[in-house]
């Protein structure tokens, strides 16, 4: 509980039993008429947050008829700490302090008394006890209106630095869009463009169909570049149209056109969840791009099949033939997978095989009917019966690198 902001009902009823004692003090239990005018004015409190000037009003009887005016001070006190209105303030005031001095009843009221010394001193301390809770009520809303104007300032200051990490982070990504359309774009061009003179003059069969690959994969590389730099250009406008996303049905392609002999075995439906259907190709995708750098020469193998509730692809390849080349890598690749798959729930394991190969696994849970096996062999590799799923705990401890 906050002690400096206890809660309404338990003020309310604190207020409620200090006006019934101030009663009790003040007025005597034979005045029937003045018990009912402070239990009256007493009860009213609890009126007081929703109906301020209402509460006010009935207790301002008790004033005219008795010393108790607890609740009296307690209501213009809850009126001003409520209320802007000035002129309704110093009238609620006035009304309290003329009630409160005038005695009771007012026909015992003798004018030669208001000239008395005594009067005008009761007069004077009955203003100050009147104006003194609207002076508190009014400091009390003044500083509640000072404390959401900080509030807003705060708001305001937050969103201004919003607005201005937003256009750091437009002003890098122009940068980044222009390094990538005037350095990688350029490479990348010229990579296409002694590929295709290699393809074109080579006598080589094998020459010209690597070569065949090697722009193949230049040109679409340039595709997706100008689209990355046409979002990182938008970045400050309307939001850019994504390029489709890949799914189950581009696995073939994607196979297909991985540049090394690969045989793809999937028993999957084209109906799973996006999500699921883009982690798998992705997955298949990284895969194969690492037995492409680092096991020139080896032969892979795609599995993904529906088993127990969940999805099992496994990407498996032999021993390579040759040495790899050194290329750069940010070693990054696996990760950005196993934080792919923990966003749905599934987990990664990878390694090496007792032959000298590679494995990697991707398990994603999913609800979905297997339909009949089919195998799709796009490098005409003969056909080979499925192994049991590699699973995690055939995982060794060392390990994956990307």
């Amino acid at each position: 509980m906050n002690l400096r902001h206890p809660p309404a009902p338990l003020l309310d009823a604190a207020l409620v039993g200090a006006s019934l004692a101030d009663a009790w003090v003040n007025i005597d239990v034979e005045e029937h008429a003045a018990m009912a005018c402070a239990l009256l004015a007493a009860f009213a409190l609890v009126l007081r947050r929703l109906l301020p000037l209402t509460a006010f009003v009935l207790t301002l009887p008790t004033a005219v008829v008795t010393n108790a005016v607890f609740a009296t001070m307690a209501a213009l006190y809850t009126l001003s700490s409520l209320s802007r209105h000035r002129t309704l303030l110093a009238g609620c005031a006035l009304a309290y302090a003329i009630t409160d001095f005038l005695p009771w009843p007012w026909s015992s009221l003798q004018a030669s008394e208001l000239a008395q010394t005594h009067s005008l001193v009761h007069l004077t301390y009955t203003l100050a006890t009147a104006a003194a809770p609207v002076f508190l009520g009014q400091l009390v809303h003044a500083r509640r209106e000072l404390s959401l104007r900080l509030d807003e300032i705060f708001e305001a200051r937050e969103h201004e630095r919003l607005l201005t990490a937003q256009s750091i982070l437009a002003k890098e990504r122009a940068q980044l869009a222009r390094e990538m359309h005037d350095v990688v774009s350029h490479q990348v061009s010229l990579i296409a463009v002694q590929a295709g003179v290699l393809q074109v003059g080579s006598p080589d069969t094998e020459t010209k169909e690597a070569a065949a690959t090697i722009r193949r994969l230049s040109v679409q590389t340039l595709n997706e570049l100008r689209h990355m730099v046409s979002v990182l250009r938008a970045s400050d406008s309307r939001p850019t149209e994504l390029t489709p996303q890949p799914s189950l049905a581009d696995l073939q392609r994607l196979v297909g056109g991985s540049g090394i002999e690969a045989e793809l075995e999937t028993d999957l439906s084209e109906d799973l969840p996006p999500a699921v259907q883009r982690a798998v190709y992705r997955t298949v995708q990284e895969a194969l791009t690492n037995v492409r750098k680092h096991a020139p020469g080896a032969t892979a193998k795609v599995c993904i099949h529906h088993r127990d509730g969940a999805i099992h692809t496994t990407v498996s390849n032999a021993a390579p033939t040759r040495p790899a080349l050194p290329l750069p890598s940010a070693h990054h690749g696996l990760i950005g997978l196993r934080q792919r798959a923990e966003l749905l729930g599934g987990t990664i394991a990878a390694g090496s095989t007792a032959d000298g190969g590679y494995k990697l696994h991707l398990k994603l849970p999913v609800q979905e009917r297997p339909t009949p096996t089919r195998t799709l062999e796009p490098n005409n590799l003969p056909r080979k019966t499925p192994d049991r799923p590699f699973t995690v705990a055939d995982m060794p401890s060392e390990p994956a690198p990307e």
